[in-house]
């Protein structure tokens, strides 16, 4: 049985066939450089596929879907016309990396805290062009994921410095979200407020320049940008283990997260994670491990398929 999948993102759509559990052909497209995923579909398509599912970076109703970062109108029924197979889903980008975080191994994974094994409810978070959450419900039995839009919640504040950014970014946008300031365009956000407004790079990519020289120890405002992004990334993914009580293990995902693994052990991401009074004991608790492949979503799409059909 063929499956095709897709995690279809602001930046990037990633489409792939799985030949059951085996994936078997994989292309990365600009996903601006279309009108759409059907497009997408009958470029890369070459053989009959029996069925597909797609992870998409917005909300997901009755089977079609608005993008959140690209100006797409999805339908799964007109996705499964234009490949002509009955068996067509869509799910939230995220959703789908919940559904592919069994399927990952230890190698895949790089723990930033052990905490304490426990069974419940888990969380994956991932920042990347946007900002996305999803669940894992605990039955008792197994996990159920789910999807949410967490990552536009209300931006907030923990310091005087962080109320200046928010009150920064109130002149931009009608409402300051969390995607603001943990995406890739919040990168640039934290860069432009840091060196006021300016930009000393000639030409570029933004978010990739600012992590490039911070991790090449280039910049001294690259690093501080990096840190204070890598604090705000911990304090919205120990917001997520709170609201999701998510004691059985929080997932980081996602582009950003594979780019600076590294730096995540610093300490910084932790210490933001559980800096959250009463609770601080709670979430120290909590397993919390980096997925360093970013096949995941494509994975989870490919479960979702095998399981709902």
């Amino acid at each position: 049985m063929l499956i095709v999948v897709g995690d279809i993102g602001g930046t990037h759509t990633r489409l792939a066939i799985f030949d059951g559990k085996k994936m078997v052909k994989e292309k990365k497209y600009l996903s601006n450089k279309f009108s759409g995923l059907s497009p997408i579909l009958q470029e890369f398509l070459t053989e009959k596929v029996d069925r597909g599912c797609f992870g998409i970076a917005g909300p997901v109703s009755q089977g079609k879907c608005k993008t959140t970062n690209l100006p797409w109108n999805l339908d799964a029924a007109e996705i499964a016309e234009t490949l002509n197979i009955s068996h067509v889903s869509l799910i939230n980008d995220l959703e789908a990396t919940a559904w592919g975080v069994p399927c990952l191994n230890d190698s895949q994974l790089l723990t930033l805290n052990e905490g304490k094994i426990q069974k419940g409810n888990q969380a994956v978070i991932a920042a990347g062009t946007g900002l996305g959450e999803a669940g894992l419900y605990w039955d008792g039995k197994s996990h159920h994921p789910f999807a949410c839009e967490g990552g536009h919640v209300d931006f907030a504040p923990r310091d005087e410095k962080e109320e200046k950014l928010l009150v920064y970014l109130r002149k931009k946008y009608s409402h300051v979200s969390y995607e603001r300031v943990v995406s890739g365009p919040g990168l640039e956000h934290l860069y432009y407020f840091l060196n006021g407004e300016k930009n000393t790079f000639p030409e570029g990519d933004i978010p990739s320049l600012v992590t490039e020289q911070a991790l090449s120890g280039e910049s001294k405002i690259c690093t501080e940008v990096l840190n204070w992004f890598i604090s705000l990334y911990g304090s919205e993914s120990g917001n997520l283990a709170l609201k999701f009580l998510a004691v059985g293990g929080i997932y980081i995902a996602g582009g950003i997260a594979l780019k600076i693994a590294e730096v995540l052990q610093n300490g910084i991401f932790m210490k933001a994670f559980c800096d959250k009074g009463r609770f601080q004991s709670l979430l120290s608790s909590i397993p919390v491990k980096v997925v360093l492949t970013d096949d995941v979503a494509l994975l989870g799409a490919a479960a979702y398929a095998r399981k709902i059909f």
